[in-house]
């Protein structure tokens, strides 16, 4: 996180938070490659670290770390933290907290480059949502009573116009904003708590 001077606040989702980053069709074409999806989600969620730190957590070698990483610094996303090194140690972290953008419009973009790498990226954020829950089932029973209770896997399904799907998750993005500051970090019993949100068509037959 880079601005902090405002960090009580929510985030705002209209294009002016500069914690969360608009993505543009050049800033996709950089992101759009498994790793470095990674190593973003990662220094985002786990704070600074060094190529070397990352790829032990990622089972990567520190070279195929420190290129992405170099690839990610180019297209602003993540940057150094010259406070954090000791001698010649190179600490990375992520410039934003979050990112935002719009698929429908990179999937109907006229760059056939852009378009394959919304595929990309949208398919390993999928491929991340299905890892963390996993995760959480096999490591449930590690967890307190109170969090396994607390727990949800739910899906619903109801009929909707496509405006009537967008004003449901713009409802549902703004009960989780509203939760965002509710509990300060360290307070005693939190936990960080993912919440997945996925919305789309299904045929009737």
């Amino acid at each position: 996180m880079t601005e902090n001077e405002d960090a009580s606040r929510p985030y705002r989702h209209d294009g002016t938070d500069r914690r969360i980053h608009n993505v543009d069709a050049r800033t996709l074409r950089s992101l759009a490659h498994p790793l470095r999806i990674r190593l973003l989600n990662t220094l985002r969620e786990f704070g600074p670290a060094t190529a070397s730190k990352l790829g032990e957590r990622l089972g990567e070698s520190s070279g195929a770390t420190s290129y992405h990483l170099r690839q990610l610094a180019e297209a602003g996303l993540v940057e150094d933290a010259p406070e954090l090194g000791k001698g010649r140690e190179r600490w990375w972290r992520a410039v934003h907290e979050g990112a935002m953008f719009e698929s429908a419009d990179f999937l109907a973009h006229t760059d056939p480059e852009v378009r394959g790498a919304i595929g990309v990226v949208m398919h390993e954020v999928a491929t991340t949502h299905a890892q963390e829950l996993n995760t959480w089932l096999g490591t449930m029973s590690e967890w307190p009573q109170e969090w396994r209770q607390s727990s949800d896997m739910s899906d619903f399904k109801v009929r909707l116009t496509p405006e009537l799907a967008r004003e449901l998750s713009a409802k549902l993005h703004a009960v989780v904003e509203s939760y965002r500051d509710a509990v300060p970090e360290g307070t005693e019993g939190s936990a960080v708590v993912r919440t997945h949100l996925h919305t789309f068509p299904r045929p009737s037959e």
